[in-house]
């Protein structure tokens, strides 16, 4: 089986796209997509907090906390915490 290959500005053209519409992706299309950033070393930066690190399942009504210059938001799936320091400017 020959592996497809696609350019970089390709691969950020599928990310970008699937990205606009995240609601209804399931994590097994999360984890595809996150992978395909790192195999051509695209950084996700602020995309990578639309999603649970350990599940991968896109937030929709996730437990959002704000306390210390921290947000702490708990997924709605698997209720992992996800700690993310606020940017100051």
């Amino acid at each position: 089986m020959v592996k497809k290959t696609i350019s970089r500005t390709q691969a950020k053209k599928q990310i970008k796209e699937f990205f606009e519409d995240l609601k209804g992706k399931t994590p097994k299309e999360v984890r595809k997509i996150r992978r395909l950033a790192m195999g051509y070393n695209i950084k996700l930066e602020e995309k990578k907090k639309l999603f649970c690190k350990k599940c991968f399942a896109p937030y929709n009504f996730p437990g959002v906390k704000i306390k210390n210059d921290l947000i702490t938001i708990s997924c709605d799936s698997c209720d992992h915490k996800s700690r993310w320091k606020i940017k100051s400017s």
